[in-house]
């Protein structure tokens, strides 16, 4: 059945096409396994919490009839703004307005959040750019530039809230910077969600062609309720498709946890467990809560447009497991940096098991992709990362993470990174094990590799699966390197910031490119040998060799313009700095992505052999194949286009050199 709405109709119908209901949340409460909701371009100003599920073979699909036409927005247009002082003007709204859940009450907080001062889930819009929420009504009046924005100029413009006990209304105060904010587009968010199930297990539904726009969502920490725009809410099989999604206050698209009150932002509540243990406790609950394949996950994330939300634009915990996230336009998350914390990416997920994230453009972001704990399967391929770094000048928000384009941590994998551009400072921030980089692009450090992971003991999985097979702390190693162009693009001297806990400690960060951070990682031979096989086993004598670093194996890689190789690498190809100017830039023309590059002048007739999951074996704790989620092996002859390779392999993401390749 087709079910029919048109915010601009007359007034409220049935549904159907002569009479379309005015708003979607009355489809949703009626829509069944295989009916369609179709929606007339309009502002819709509602939440929209779809009640029951579809089937595989019969999902329930709400479309935009004109693509991007109809908007979904959690957010009231203000018209009432009175002048208060020079720039500053105020509105008052009744508390009623907002019912039980008011974002100018209620503070971004939670496990994992460590900026200060807090800042409120609510936000004003300035023809549909967000302003900057004050501290204080003075700071308001001053209207001066926020240090830590990457975009300062947009910073002046502020808002400051407070509460009068007395009428029992909000107040907004807003520096519009000498415009009438009457006359102009000016929006407050008042509503948490945008669509969404308020309840858990509503699957097989498809979303696609919508603008989702401006919600007060709440911080997403990885042992809580992970609130978002838009998401599944702990079901299988969603699609997200062809649409927009911007201006949330935290996450764009949830993929994540459900409601648990017995773990909800437990270390921020009752403070006497670590968040970490938190952590290992919200994997057993939910295996107790349903995450198995057959419940959970399964999702496709396709050919959307994901921007300026302040948390990370796709946020999951265990939910996203077995998703597939392609062809996403993913940028300018968290640029204004007024939230700070453990949890901020284009995509940060945790649990990624079996997830594919292919062919995505990801750029301007505090981090690119981080993926943390049990990348299990994980396959990141296809990739186009860029700018993914703090721009020069503008302060480190404390609280904040370090930027990269890639953040793998305390995973025991295998995780693999194969076909992708990663053209920020750094690369991959390397605090785990079992990964393996094939055919990459890679003109930024690794970093925190052989730290950053403490005595955090991560579960890994039955292969493919969500149950659990073990626990272990990251012993670091495991990886592999085969058939990558490093190049040292940005300068190589160490990275020095303040520790955000101790402001009298320095933290160094490598930013030399290349696989030389592990050159005091064994080769396999080299570990096997502590292993005596030819007499039975001394487990006291085995325990240090069990908690040593586990083995490396590199080969077929180039380096140039100073990116240095393993020591113990064989077969590669070292172009040291000052034997050529070498060149890497990416140029946009037309809306279209070059890279303009030489690279290719000084490789050659460099070739090297082909890669497959045979080549690559098993990570070592799950003992489990890199291959795809099937159980199928791999074998690398396509590249980041998906162009076949033939006989004559050559290093990098490109099948065919070319010093000029259009890339996007």
């Amino acid at each position: 059945m087709k079910y029919y709405v048109d915010v601009n109709a007359e007034r409220d119908g049935d549904g159907s096409k002569e009479r379309p209901f005015k708003r979607i949340n009355d489809a949703a409460k009626v829509a069944l396994p295989g009916d369609e909701i179709l929606v007339a371009p309009g502002i819709y100003r509602e939440y929209v919490d779809p009640v029951h599920s579809g089937t595989e073979d019969a999902r329930i699909t709400y479309t935009s009839i004109v693509p991007l036409g109809a908007v979904i927005t959690g957010a009231e247009q203000v018209k009432t703004w009175k002048h208060y002082e020079g720039n500053v003007w105020v509105c008052r709204i009744p508390n009623s307005f907002f019912g039980d859940y008011n974002p100018y009450t209620t503070f971004v907080f939670g496990d994992w959040y460590f900026a200060r001062p807090l800042k409120h889930t609510g936000c004003v819009f300035l023809n549909d750019k967000a302003m900057y929420e004050a501290s204080t009504l003075e700071e308001c009046l001053k209207g001066e530039v926020y240090e830590y924005s990457w975009v300062p100029e947009e910073s002046i413009y502020k808002w400051y809230t407070e509460q009068d006990p007395e009428t029992d209304e909000t107040i907004i105060y807003a520096n519009f910077q000498g415009l009438n904010p009457n006359e102009e587009n000016v929006e407050i968010t008042v509503r948490r969600r945008c669509f969404m199930p308020s309840k858990p297990g509503v699957s097989y539904i498809t979303v696609r062609g919508f603008k989702i726009d401006k919600a007060a969502t709440t911080w997403a920490p990885p042992a809580a309720f992970q609130d978002g725009m838009i998401g599944p809410h702990w079901s299988k099989g969603w699609i997200i498709e062809d649409c927009e999604i911007s201006n949330s206050r935290c996450a764009g698209i949830s993929l994540g946890k459900y409601y648990d009150p017995d773990n909800d932002h437990y270390f921020t509540k009752k403070h006497v467990k670590s968040p970490t243990q938190m952590e290992r406790d919200a994997v057993c609950r939910g295996q107790y809560h349903g995450w198995l394949k057959e419940k959970v996950g399964s999702h496709i994330i396709r050919r959307c447009n994901i921007h300026h939300c302040e948390q990370g634009g796709i946020i999951g915990r265990m939910g996203g497991a077995f998703s597939i996230i392609e062809d996403n336009h993913i940028h300018h998350i968290n640029n204004m940096q007024e939230l700070g914390g453990a949890e901020i990416a284009g995509i940060k997920l945790h649990a990624a098991i079996d997830v594919i994230i292919r062919r995505n453009h990801i750029h301007h972001c505090t981090m690119g992709i981080w993926c943390d704990w049990e990348a299990q399967g994980t396959r990141i391929t296809q990739n186009l990362l860029h700018d993914n770094q703090r721009p020069p000048h503008i302060k480190k928000l404390e609280g904040n993470m370090e930027c990269q384009d890639i953040f793998v941590e305390v995973s025991h994998g295998p995780t693999l990174i194969d076909n992708n551009i990663l053209l920020s400072e750094v690369s991959l921030r390397f605090a785990t094990q079992g990964v393996a980089l094939v055919h990459n692009l890679i003109c930024g450090a690794f970093t925190s590799v052989g730290r950053g992971t403490g005595w955090r003991y991560t579960p890994y999985h039955i292969p493919h699966r969500t149950e659990v097979m073990g626990w272990m702390t990251i012993l670091h190693g495991d990886n592999r390197f085969y058939n990558n162009i490093f190049v040292q693009k940005w300068p190589a001297e160490d990275h020095r910031d303040h520790n955000d806990h101790d402001s009298q400690q320095t933290i160094r960060e490598n930013r030399q490119v290349g696989t030389h951070v592990f050159d005091e990682y064994p080769t396999y031979d080299e570990w096997i040998a502590q292993f005596d096989f030819s007499k039975p086993p001394d487990m006291r004598a085995l325990e240090p060799v069990h908690f040593g670093h586990l083995p490396i194996w590199s080969e077929g890689n180039a380096y140039l313009n100073g990116a240095q190789p393993w020591k113990k690498e064989k077969n590669y190809l070292l172009v040291e700095k000052g034997d050529g100017e070498i060149k890497v830039e990416l140029v946009e023309r037309d809306g279209h992505y070059y890279l303009v590059t030489n690279i290719f002048d000084y490789i050659k007739d460099f070739n090297v052999r082909m890669i497959n999951t045979q080549v690559l074996g098993k990570a070592f704790e799950p003992e489990q194949y890199f291959e795809n989620p099937d159980g199928t092996p791999i074998r690398f002859d396509t590249d980041y286009f998906g162009n076949h390779r033939g006989l004559q392999v050559i290093p990098g993401p490109f099948a065919s050199p070319s010093n000029e390749i259009k890339v996007l």
